[in-house]
């Protein structure tokens, strides 16, 4: 941890002092996530990269204020997130503000799959999750299978696809996921659940299709 602390602080410095090449090294480590969750807010890709060139803006005219309360990755995200948001209501696409809080939305897997009420093993699976073992290995990492998972995300609710984008496609850990959207940890792990349950679901469909 101190090394990454040092090395974050050797990194704005260098940032701080006009840089270039370190500024040209922070926009190929970030561009990518960057245009991916701006892409949860604005529909046309063109859109996501004048979104990205705003945030990368703000960040260079807010290098002097940024006083290290979080990690720089967590600081960049948050002004991204202000710009997309931003962006997408001036644009028309509104999206409320409970999409970006707490979600309770529906069951995070369809009831039909316990025993009912009523019965002796009422609340237990009756239908259980499709055993991704005994499917071939090809099939799990081909291209249509991800094609699947890519669009079970982006039909996601947009705090869903948020966080699931940062955890399992950025690899961000819950703390750093928490910190950038300033959400609880509770809140988290809901919307990771739910989130996780719809692309299992889609993708078991996909399987199913034998």
């Amino acid at each position: 941890m101190a090394q990454v602390e040092t090395a974050e602080a050797e990194l704005l410095d260098a940032l701080r002092a006009g840089q270039e090449s370190a500024f040209t090294a922070l926009v190929q480590q970030y561009q990518p996530s960057i245009l991916r969750v701006a892409r949860i807010y604005v529909q046309n890709p063109a859109t996501a990269e004048e979104v990205a060139q705003e945030t990368w803006v703000a960040v260079l005219d807010g290098l002097d204020r940024f006083e290290g309360r979080s990690s720089l990755k967590t600081w960049i995200f948050r002004i991204l997130a202000n710009i997309a948001r931003t962006r997408a209501q001036r644009d028309g696409r509104s999206l409320p503000f409970s999409s970006f809080g707490e979600e309770s939305g529906g069951p995070a897997v369809d009831p039909d799959r316990f025993a009912p009420a009523g019965e002796r093993w009422a609340g237990h699976w009756k239908s259980y999750p499709e055993r991704w073992d005994t499917v071939p290995e090809e099939r799990l990492l081909g291209g249509e299978a991800r094609r699947r998972v890519e669009s079970a995300i982006r039909r996601l609710p947009p705090a869903q696809q948020q966080v699931v984008t940062l955890r399992d496609i950025e690899g961000w850990s819950a703390e750093e996921v928490c910190s950038a959207l300033e959400i609880s940890e509770a809140n988290q792990r809901v919307l990771l659940h739910r989130a996780r349950s719809k692309v299992r679901q889609a993708l078991e469909a996909y399987l199913a299709q034998g």
